[in-house]
């Protein structure tokens, strides 16, 4: 199964946190899925760590280069079809990266692996309980 990373999960998961739910966590983990993160995912954490609310144990760029590759990561690019999406989401959730991983995930008919309630109301197949 193709699933995609809410930015939450990933960092959840490359850091061990509790917060994370087994039932995710076992889906990042099966080596049976292809797990995509998408650049709004790495492109939010940029920005956190830019205004101190997020700090890594190492700098972002070897931080996210590890993490992708230890974790058999498969980046999900942005395009012009999943802006499309976003230009027609209604404004249940006004977070931007939030928005474009929606819209990605309704584009490419794929699971979203997040803990975010919010986001069943756009449609998308949530995996996280």
């Amino acid at each position: 199964m193709t699933l995609l990373l809410d930015t939450h999960a990933f960092l959840w998961f490359v850091l061990d946190e509790p917060r994370l739910s087994a039932t995710a966590k076992a889906a990042i983990g099966d080596p049976a899925n292809e797990i995509l993160l998408s650049p709004a995912s790495y492109w939010e954490i940029a920005i956190k760590v830019s205004i101190d609310k997020l700090t890594l144990q190492q700098p972002f760029l070897p931080f996210i280069d590890a993490q992708i590759a230890a974790n058999r990561l498969t980046v999900l690019h942005i395009t012009p079809q999943h802006a499309a999406v976003v230009a027609t989401l209604p404004y249940h959730h006004r977070d931007p990266f939030d928005r474009l991983l929606i819209a990605q995930a309704l584009a490419e008919n794929i699971p979203l692996i997040s803990g975010d309630p919010v986001l069943d109301a756009y449609g998308v197949q949530r995996v996280w309980q």
